[in-house]
């Protein structure tokens, strides 16, 4: 077998990764220029640092009798079943049970007693999901039956990975396989043999004792210590008390760095936040089995996490989609809130990692109004400046494409064109690492700095958010300011695009206009009609209420696009604004949606 294991000839079926389907004229590519200005010198240590660990690490772990050394005390039993709160969809459980595993839109046949493990995947994001055990929490849905097959396809994957291999012991994949498993260890031990039961013990305590070891990284360290002790909670005796004290020993520390005061992630992705509160309280869950008390570092994190959540949740009942996070779906985020008593309370006031949100009784308006992650936390990080998501009602008709790190092959979707802002040229703000460094530190955000100025002013009955970023001034000299007004005794939102030339910038030859185009991407299923007027837009959601969305701006259309959910690209539409901006003076477009029925009808 490859030292990749079967995951070595996986068959690639997707688009090119540059490639943003559905989108007008040629396929959006990494702008090269943008690349090459953003990476210098600054990038090389990492790029060097990763490059001998690497290699380091491969040499090590994959020496014949590395595996000893992960060999413990091996615990007798398991001592407690931390819940996960993640809601489980149960048709994943009974189709393995049918010899059929769907995973990350992809199927694989392998009826038992044949097993997926030594067999190539349909897709990388496939082999991902397999080997972290995420057909695992459905399977042990299905009873007595579910565990026994549980049971099998864990001990035959031990057998098949005892060693070591850079892709099945990955520390992400690594970290989401011992969660599931040590959720699922007591239920499986309960159909087990004597020696099945000592065998699955050991193959937990082996998964854990890795996770504490390098390499892994800053950005996903909290969530491989909370694997860690929650593997501890679950191992009974020494095992699991030397397993989860070294854990919750280095946690604290682990969380400061990932969480701020305001709750958001470190990576600015709400779907990371939502992820980590979820397997924190089941940490707590598991803590709370053993009646031990929970480190007040862990207690402080799910609060702020809470906070953070409720706050990036729109009114439809979903996460905003900013920054590489999915929307998730109501009944996951409604799981991870539960617990608190703040349920009646409302989304806090202000900005939590980055966005703020405006509102009025029928629109709800999040913005990004600062600049993306940098550095080992851009890995979900999008070049997408002042992105807007708007929900009318409960209809979320402004959105994103929903680019997440699921759909890896799909890169092009976190430029500007991928969300609800403007693009200007054939440029971007910042673009994925590709190449040899994509592969070696993965697929980070690159670029020039941002900076972003942001000013609110709440009014009677009306509240007032700008921002503006330099993410254009390099290629075009120019500054792009948002201004949002929204009159909350109307529900109607007025905007103002504002291009205008960077004071002091040195005299540079540039081109007299730059072309630019504003999209706003519908969410699916949205309906849109262009009016006679060819300014004016009929929108209605799921509700079938309707909104008019006018512009002023010189070109609008009506054109196809594609938004990714759960990793499955849907088709959904987008309405574009062209038109040119002198790069030596200030070009306006403003806009506004209002109820149908507000203004008369355009037609």
């Amino acid at each position: 077998m490859s030292p990749l294991g079967p995951f070595a000839r996986v068959e690639a079926d997707s688009p090119a990764p540059g490639e943003i389907p559905g989108l007008r004229g040629a396929p959006m590519r990494t702008p090269v220029r943008t690349v090459e200005a953003a990476t210098g010198p600054g990038l090389w240590p990492a790029v060097v640092g990763r490059l001998l660990s690497r290699q380091l690490w491969i040499e090590l772990y994959g020496l014949p009798g590395y595996a000893l050394t992960l060999k413990g005390r091996v615990a007798q039993g398991f001592a407690a079943t931390p819940r996960d709160f993640r809601p489980v969809d149960a048709t994943p459980g009974r189709a393995v049970l049918g010899g059929k595993f769907i995973l990350a839109g992809s199927s694989l046949e392998a009826p038992a007693p044949e097993d997926p493990w030594n067999r190539p995947s349909p897709t990388r994001a496939f082999a991902a999901e397999l080997h972290a055990f995420a057909w695992l929490p459905s399977l042990i849905l299905e009873g007595e039956r579910g565990a026994r097959e549980a049971l099998r396809l864990t001990l035959t994957w031990a057998t098949v990975f005892a060693r070591w291999s850079p892709f099945a012991w990955d520390p992400a994949i690594l970290a989401r396989r011992t969660f599931n498993l040590a959720c699922a260890a007591r239920r499986m031990g309960q159909v087990a043999t004597e020696a099945e039961r000592l065998r699955l013990a050991d193959v937990l305590g082996r998964q854990a004792r890795q996770l504490l070891r390098p390499p892994g990284g800053v950005a996903g360290r909290a969530g491989r210590l909370v694997a860690v002790a929650v593997a501890g909670c679950v191992l009974a005796g020494p095992p699991g008390v030397a397993l989860r004290r070294k854990a919750l020993r280095a946690l604290p520390r682990a969380l400061a760095r990932t969480i701020g005061e305001d709750g958001g992630h470190a990576s600015r992705s709400p779907e990371a936040g939502l992820e980590l509160l979820l397997d924190l309280l089941t940490l707590e869950d598991g803590l709370a089995q053993l009646s031990v008390a929970p480190p007040d570092a862990v207690l402080a994190a799910i609060r702020r996490l809470t906070a953070a959540v409720r706050f990036q949740t729109l009114p439809d009942g979903r996460l905003i989609t900013l920054q590489g996070g999915g929307p998730s779906s109501a009944a996951r985020v409604a799981a991870a809130v539960a617990h608190d008593d703040a349920e009646n309370a409302g989304p806090p006031a202000g900005t939590v990692a980055g966005v703020g949100r405006i509102r009025s009784p029928l629109l709800t308006v999040a913005a990004d109004i600062a600049a993306p992650a940098r550095g080992a936390w851009s890995a979900a990080a999008c070049a997408q400046p002042l992105a807007l998501e708007i929900v009318c009602g409960r209809d979320r008709l402004v959105t994103g494409c929903g680019w997440t790190p699921r759909a890896a092959d799909r890169q092009g979707l976190r430029l500007p064109p991928g969300h609800s802002t403007l693009t200007l040229g054939e440029s971007s703000t910042g673009a994925p690492l590709g190449g040899w460094k994509g592969e070696l530190l993965g697929q980070r955000l690159i670029g020039r700095p941002l900076h972003v100025e942001v000013h609110r002013r709440d009014g009677e009955g009306a509240v007032w958010l700008e921002a503006e970023h330099d993410g254009w001034v390099h290629d075009f000299g120019l500054l792009h300011q948002r201004r949002l007004y929204l009159d909350q005794r109307l529900d109607e939102l007025r905007a103002e695009e504002r291009l205008h030339p960077a004071p002091g910038q040195k005299e540079v030859v540039r081109a007299i206009a730059a072309p630019y185009a504003i999209r706003f991407q519908l969410e699916p299923g949205v309906q849109a009609s262009l009016a006679r007027d060819r300014r004016s837009i009929l929108l209605r959601g799921h509700s079938g209420r309707g909104w008019w969305f006018r512009t002023d701006g010189p070109d609008v259309a009506i054109e196809p696009s594609v938004h990714i959910d759960e990793g499955l690209t849907r088709r959904s539409l987008q309405i574009v604004v062209r038109g040119s901006a002198r790069t030596d003076s200030e070009t306006k477009i403003r806009w506004k949606l209002s109820p149908a029925g507000a203004g008369g009808d355009p037609t």
